[in-house]
């Protein structure tokens, strides 16, 4: 059986995946989230482990629910 991925990176992975669905860059969804671009960086490359208040910043800028933003990790 196949190790699934760090909870960060498979997050990460996530953010970036609904951020560019969103035609969102980078620096302009930090700045829509109200947080730094290398943090937002951070995030998608699974380094960063992050606050819950952070996560539903996130969330709330792609316009999804918590639940949606977590679906298949």
């Amino acid at each position: 059986m196949a190790k699934k991925a760090d909870i960060l990176v498979r997050f990460g992975k996530r953010v970036r995946e609904l951020r560019t669905e969103q035609g969102y860059s980078q620096e302009a969804f930090a700045d829509a989230c109200e947080l730094d671009r290398t943090y937002i960086g951070g995030i998608e490359r699974g380094e960063r482990n992050l606050a819950l208040r952070n996560i539903d910043r996130i969330a709330n800028t792609l316009g999804i629910t918590l639940s949606d933003l977590m679906e298949g990790l």
